[in-house]
């Protein structure tokens, strides 16, 4: 694919994602190329319909967390319990920003089983390599399973709405403090 077109794709997505997050599955495919300036046909030739384009911005997003996981890990390599906290922090700021969209996508009749097959594997794994990493390291308790870890991230996004950043970040501190290994 052309660099251009590379762009191009890589723009819609990004701007198809803040407007279906924000404003739900309503907004128009020529709103979404206005917004990312480009023509119909651009978002068309990318995307044929609109299910191709919640698909692929399912499978963006998975890519986008992936990476941050693997920089993560990156960074913090001496660090393995201080690499997982910082990746169940994104994980719970991704699920809170993404909440709006899979309701969204859930109430359009998008099956989201068959739309994140594969990508939900993906992110549990990495997941549970950080979390194996972080426990190996003293970091985190032993009898923590991913399992318990995916039920305390959204338990962390509650049921008030959107949490603010200070709130996840609040919610991420006290769960956090219970995977602590003493």
């Amino acid at each position: 694919m052309r660099a251009d077109a590379q762009r191009n794709r890589a723009r819609i997505l990004e701007v198809a994602f803040a407007a279906f997050a924000a404003e739900g599955l309503a907004v128009p495919v020529h709103e979404i190329a206005r917004r990312a300036g480009v023509g119909t046909g651009t978002v068309s030739r990318h995307f044929p319909t609109k299910e191709a384009l919640f698909q692929a911005i399912i499978q963006d997003r998975v890519a986008h967390v992936l990476g941050q996981a693997q920089v993560l890990a990156a960074e913090r390599a001496d660090d393995p319990g201080a690499a997982f906290r910082a990746f169940f922090l994104e994980l719970v700021t991704e699920l809170a920003v993404d909440r709006g969209l899979a309701d969204a996508l859930a109430g359009a009749g998008v099956d989201l089983a068959a739309a994140t097959a594969g990508a939900g594997q993906e992110i549990t794994a990495m997941l549970g390599a950080m979390l194996g990493q972080a426990q190996r390291a003293g970091a985190v308790r032993g009898d923590v399973e991913t399992a318990d870890v995916k039920a305390l991230m959204m338990g962390c996004l509650g049921d008030d709405g959107e949490p603010s950043e200070a709130a996840l970040r609040r919610r991420v501190d006290v769960i956090y403090a219970g995977l602590i290994a003493r």
